[in-house]
């Protein structure tokens, strides 16, 4: 698939006037611009993060209500349930008001819905068991800006509710005590991009100022926090980028123990990076729900017994094995089925149902289709008497305004302006599929139907030099909207040592004039191979990357495209 390389622009003015200020690389003064920082001030918090820059939580509409009624609970010794959505990020909001609660309340429990009998989000069912272990609180983490149903039900057994979300609400809120979400049109708070666990972890940080509780606390939950905000994939900005940098450094120096036992299944050495914590540990973690039981995830971030975290975390990896399965199954169905449709290649959009398919991978699913084809990709499978499925975008494409113009078709839907879930039955799926497509079809732009390149600056290999990179990595951690910034380097050669791993990728030895060699590797870029072995030189767009084996650390570039000059 082609990709575009775009470069941005940029206030040349501004970077002259910061350079000026911190005499280091223009381009990297160039590259602060880019990130929307232009002054010294500005520079100095972004280089240099404290955890009292965060935010005041009392900022957040109802967080003095959800403070008042959690001390209630506790100072009348009542039960408090936690409810967490089965994903990375509801699992981690429950272990993390469970491991905060538990140090001075023992009547906590925690539920997780089952992703097949309840599906996503407060359910009927969470609410009876509350009322079966006679609980007065609930408190429901990364879910619930929705549940009007579930929240009044529990009214009416005399249970309370505080919402932690941060998926966009409806018209209606509900009937909860507090409904913490930045995304409500009338709260104030002035950081929006936080996770569901990031939302737990402000109610948290309110009630350890309330209690005067040691702020360290709060610091040994950031471990579980950063696997929220890497996994939900959240922008790598403000609160999240403070509290994700001091949850790495946390996790990479004194994780707890079922961290550590993730961390011993990736046989990767430390330290890691969000991109690692994604990939490396979010699978493992959302296999229990996908697959199992999501309570599993949470008993691994809660285990105290060495013994119980490791086989926890070996059941994940089992688990995440299977998934792994079932996602090659689904994903080459899916593909054959897409290309073999009548319509195809003018179709802008990929609609497609098998009762087959694991419902617990048709997220995945969706998402590799939007890697293979560039179209916005709904996947369904059947749940009882519906489809229940998982929509994925491409970029600056509104997924959730593009199901609202479709609801006529839907039981229900929701999620984010990349990600959605929905529900629809089966003798609605082909008006659907085909209102969903005019609506695409429709709508997106020529330039949302193929895959962009960012590219922060053209960079010069002899540039890539320790003092370069050690300026650099201080930019991290890295992830949407503070990506490690792509360059580009023209006229490069093929090394001698090039060649093709696995029959799909690159393992690049790369030169440029006067520089010295690179290693590099460009995943699913095989195809390149006979093009640049012929002694021609081309020019690779790529991000650089520290390859840390063995005890030994060096630089590597993570090629993304590749252009014939």
């Amino acid at each position: 698939m082609r990709k575009r390389w775009n470069y941005p622009t940029y206030d040349v003015e501004q970077v002259k006037s910061l350079q000026h200020s911190l005499g280091i690389d223009p381009l990297l003064c160039q590259l602060l611009v880019q990130n929307g920082i232009a002054d010294y001030e500005n520079t100095k918090l972004f280089f240099r993060p404290k955890l009292q820059h965060l935010y005041d939580p009392f900022l957040m509409k109802d967080m003095d209500q959800a403070v008042r009624r959690l001390g209630q609970a506790v100072e009348r010794k009542e039960t408090i349930l936690l409810y967490g959505d089965y994903d990375v990020d509801g699992t981690c909001s429950v272990a993390l008001m469970y491991t905060f609660l538990s140090n001075y309340h023992k009547k906590v429990d925690y539920y997780i819905p089952d992703r097949y009998k309840e599906g996503y989000g407060l359910s009927l069912d969470g609410i009876e068991y509350a009322k079966k272990i006679d609980a007065k609180l609930i408190i429901a983490m990364d879910c619930g800006i929705k549940a009007m149903k579930a929240v009044d039900l529990a009214n009416s057994y005399k249970i309370d509710c505080i919402i932690c979300d941060h998926h966009l609400p409806a018209d209606e809120l509900p009937n909860a005590i507090a409904v913490l979400d930045p995304k409500r049109d009338d709260c104030p708070y002035p950081y929006k991009e936080l996770t569901g666990c990031g939302i737990a972890f402000k109610l948290a940080q309110a009630y350890q100022s309330r209690i005067q509780i040691d702020w360290q606390e709060l610091e040994d939950l950031l471990d579980i926090l950063v696997m929220s905000i890497a996994c939900d994939i959240v922008p790598i900005t403000g609160e999240n980028r403070v509290m994700a940098h001091f949850g790495l450094k946390k996790l990479n120096e004194r994780a707890r123990l079922g961290i550590k036992a993730l961390i011993r299944e990736n046989n990767k050495s430390l330290p890691f990076s969000i991109r690692d914590v994604v990939f490396g540990m979010g699978p493992l973690i959302n296999a229990a729900g996908r697959l199992d039981d999501a309570r599993q995830a949470v008993r691994l971030l809660l285990a105290e017994d060495q013994q119980v975290a490791s086989d926890t975390a070996r059941q994940l990896v089992h688990w995440n094995n299977l998934r792994k399965q079932y996602e090659r199954q689904s994903v080459e169905e899916a593909c054959d089925a897409f290309i073999n449709a009548p319509a195809y290649p003018n179709q802008k959009s990929v609609v497609l149902y098998s009762p087959s398919w694991e419902k617990g991978v048709v997220g995945i699913t969706a998402a590799r289709m939007v890697d293979t084809f560039y179209k916005p990709s709904i996947i369904l499978t059947k749940s009882g008497e519906h489809l229940v499925g998982s929509a994925r975008s491409v970029r600056n494409f509104d997924i959730h305004k593009a199901l609202q113009s479709c609801s006529q078709y839907l039981e229900n839907f929701g999620g984010h302006f990349y990600a959605a879930g929905l529900t629809i039955h089966p003798d609605q799926f082909a008006e659907f599929q085909a209102a969903f497509e005019t609506y695409v079809a429709t709508n997106i732009d020529e330039a949302q139907t193929y895959p962009i390149l960012d590219i922060a600056a053209k960079l010069p290999l002899t540039s890539i030099s320790p003092s370069f990179w050690r300026i650099l990595k201080q930019f991290a951690p890295f992830g949407p909207k503070n990506r490690n910034p792509n360059f580009v380097s023209e006229k490069v050669i093929a090394l001698s040592g090039t060649r093709v791993l696995k029959e799909k990728h690159l393992r690049l030895i790369i030169q440029q004039k006067g520089s010295p060699s690179f290693t590099g590797i460009g995943f699913d870029l095989g195809h390149f191979y006979d093009q640049i072995c012929d002694g021609q030189p081309f020019s690779i767009c790529y991000n650089i990357q520290e390859n840390h084996w063995r005890g030994k650390t060096n630089l590597q570039l993570n090629v993304k495209d590749i252009k014939i000059d």
